[in-house]
């Protein structure tokens, strides 16, 4: 999906480009710099016992480069790159260095790399388009007799995904597995004008609606123009209405599930219904009447921070969560509690996670001869207690639940460190502790100094959004026609979406037909149809 979903490359790699002499490499850096030491995990090295010294080789690593590098540092030197250059010098006589790559446009960034035949020996994208694009064309180092003979740790910690990385039957990439097991996105409500007003939390949309039409008609807040459903009109996510919209969509079938994911669920059956309803609820009053033009959602946040609002749909943790801090910051209560009311048609609930596996981690074909280099540098990241001293540093400490505590951005930078460590870990994004509710909690209790609500209210939000947990199929294949369509579609589908919900219920069905046209004409029946066909022919 958008934002937090893969983003989508729209620069096109040939072959010959590809395939161009020249690889990423060069001199061997420099090896300053200590393993340090961790209370959660003994030396810090991890990765099994050390491995004999090889030939020496060096190898280059993209990392991003997000301009929060720590003073008197950047992202290819510092603390944390130290660390991990020690060990792979140590374990494997490898050198490391880095190349860094804005993280704002870092898929344009590689294509242009590659097609120069520059890139560095280890690249990553989270982008399946811009992976199948590579592996079809030729232009990816093949990976499966290395990830055999090195891979015993990506074996162990997050072989299950792997598949996801494979292309004609060969391994070409290895996929990072996800850290944090969350929806994509959740609503909350204000549970004081609940109370307020008489009413429970809503189980269903019937429940919502009721809720939604008091607020207006009430004002249980007592603010200046009250808006009981707030959204914006961003355009790159589907956030605002997807969850609403898919709960009027059977998916009785993997196929079903397949064909329309999210990319595609406001044109499938029954999704028509979901959007006529945000429809009446607009046209109604129950919805921003300003928020088609609100594309950089200012006004949504300024609504939701200040209080004026009864209701609203955001990613799981990240904007929400930074919302109802300001709210905290400036009235002394947030009031909001997270619900789950956007009920299917037999009862239950959808709430969508995203995929295990993330970052497609990748060598191109131009520094093959160094795939075993890079499957001994990705195999020791793979290791639980490494890629927790990479995403916490070596030095950090562990709360009484186990959790490893974060140091907070002074502390990084004074100690050297990047400000998003987690960067460097492009392998495993998953811990132990992510595993156990009560270490959740208390990271997102404790852990994260959250000032605006206690102890209780995160055992809560963390029930809440394990209801219904639901997952899409999918398959390593982008056919020809989502390659060359896809992009353009998913833009469409949000604004598609968007002129319904915002029209005038005379204009809806005439609308909704026209832009539904606009849709097929862009190439929306064929991408629907070969997905329908791949799966039937190499999955059913």
């Amino acid at each position: 999906m958008k934002k937090a979903r893969l983003v989508k490359s729209t620069v096109a790699v040939t072959l010959a480009a590809v395939m161009l002499a020249g690889c990423g490499g060069g001199s061997a850096s420099s090896n300053s710099g200590g393993s340090g030491s961790s209370s959660g995990g003994g030396s810090g090295t991890g990765g099994g016992a050390a491995a004999p010294s090889g030939e020496e080789v060096t190898i280059s690593v993209m990392v991003w480069d997000r301009g929060n590098a720590a003073p008197g540092t950047t992202p290819e030197d510092n603390t944390l790159t130290d660390y991990i250059k020690q060990n792979m010098k140590e374990k494997y006589n490898i050198n490391v260095e880095y190349v860094s790559v804005p993280r704002s446009s870092s898929d344009d960034k590689v294509n242009i790399m590659m097609a120069g035949g520059n890139a560095p020996d280890i690249i990553f994208t989270y982008s399946q388009n811009l992976f199948n694009n590579f592996a079809q064309n030729g232009g990816l180092a093949d990976l499966t007799a290395a990830y055999e003979a090195n891979g015993e740790n990506l074996k162990k910690n997050q072989g299950e995904i792997q598949s996801m990385g494979q292309y004609d039957g060969k391994q070409y990439a290895i996929l990072k597995q996800r850290g944090l097991e969350m929806p994509r996105h959740l609503g909350f409500i204000r549970k004081d004008w609940l109370d307020a007003m008489g009413m429970e939390i809503p189980k269903t949309k019937e429940d919502l609606a009721a809720y939604l039409q008091a607020v207006k008609d009430q004002n249980p807040g007592g603010v200046d123009k009250v808006i009981p459903w707030a959204m914006s009109g961003r355009a790159d996510t589907e956030k605002n209405y997807l969850t609403f919209v898919s709960s009027y969509v059977d998916l009785p079938t993997d196929k079903d599930a397949y064909v329309y994911n999210e990319v595609y669920m406001a044109v499938a059956p029954g999704a028509i219904d979901g959007i006529r309803k945000l429809n009446e609820f607009y046209n109604a009053g129950l919805i921003s009447q300003d928020f088609a033009t609100d594309t950089t959602e200012d006004i949504y946040k300024a609504q939701v921070s200040a209080g004026n609002v009864g209701f609203f749909v955001d990613d799981t943790g990240g904007t929400s969560w930074d919302l109802m801090s300001i709210l905290y910051s400036a009235t002394g209560k947030t009031a909001f509690v997270p619900v789950q009311c956007f009920n299917l048609s037999d009862g239950s609930y959808r709430s969508v996670y995203e995929p295990r596996y993330g970052m497609y981690v990748m060598v191109p074909k131009t520094s093959e001869a160094k795939v075993d280099a890079c499957l001994k540098y990705l195999d020791w990241m793979s290791d639980p207690e490494v890629a927790e001293n990479i995403a916490y540093t070596p030095e950090h400490q562990r709360d009484d639940a186990g959790v490893p505590i974060a140091l907070t951005e002074a502390q990084l930078f004074e100690k050297g460190y990047p400000g998003t460590l987690d960067d460097l870990s492009i392998v495993n994004g998953f811990l132990e502790w992510m595993s156990n509710k009560d270490s959740v909690v208390s990271y997102w209790s404790q852990s994260q100094a959250v000032e605006w609500e206690d102890k209780a209210w995160f055992e809560n939000y963390y029930d809440v959004m394990n209801v219904g947990k639901f997952r899409y199929p999918t398959y390593p294949f982008i056919s020809d026609a989502e390659a060359n369509y896809g992009k353009n579609i998913e833009d469409m589908m949000v604004e598609y979406v968007y002129r319904l919900i915002s029209c005038s219920t005379s204009e809806f069905d005439a609308l909704q037909q026209a832009e539904y046209s606009n849709l097929q004409n862009a190439g929306l029946q064929q991408i629907l149809d070969a997905r329908a066909e791949y799966y039937d022919a190499n999955v059913k």
